[in-house]
């Protein structure tokens, strides 16, 4: 159990790293440029990969090849409306507390996405868990996060809070 956890802990970071270069060389073209003129690495310098490293692989690869289409979200405001019906769904703001405070989806808990992995006794594993934030990427980073950590019910909604404002949804405050 606790390889487990360890592991899932290292594929989180390894994930969240991987999403912060993404973002991080499309903003800085001099880090890209380090990225793509690197020299070759002496073969006498590689070494067989660990045991740890090859479990670590296998475990990415099985959890990147388990996403599903549609990469857990719910693709509409019609969708989210019809699972929030059900008494049991958890709705999740992923914005800062500012954010929130200025207006959010109503019967949303706040959580910002900073803070997730601090926070998890307030989400219940085994109950459909709905993530939002201003755009989408932090609610992905997200439900990422908590399927890394076991949360199966975890869904993103990508219209995410701009969508449900422009089609004039109601807000709380």
């Amino acid at each position: 159990m606790l390889f487990k956890k360890s592991l899932q802990a290292m594929i989180l970071g390894i994930t969240l790293f991987c999403i912060f270069l993404l973002f991080s060389v499309e903003e800085r073209p001099i880090m890209a440029a380090t990225l793509t003129e690197t020299e070759s690495i002496a073969p006498e310098r590689i070494s067989a990969p660990s045991d740890e490293s090859l479990k670590l692989e296998l475990e990415v690869d099985h959890f990147l090849t388990s996403i599903p289409a549609g990469y857990y979200t719910i693709p509409s405001i019609e969708g989210l409306k019809s699972l929030l019906k059900d008494p049991q769904a958890v709705l999740v703001d992923v914005r800062e507390l500012s954010e929130y405070r200025s207006g959010h989806i109503p019967n949303a808990i706040n959580i910002p996405l900073r803070t997730l992995a601090h926070n998890l006794d307030k989400i219940d594993r085994d109950r459909p868990i709905v993530l939002y934030c201003s755009t989408g990427y932090r609610s992905a980073m997200g439900v990422m996060t908590l399927h890394l950590l076991g949360y199966d019910k975890a869904q993103g909604f990508p219209p995410s809070f701009a969508g449900w404002k422009i089609a004039g949804e109601a807000i709380a405050q």
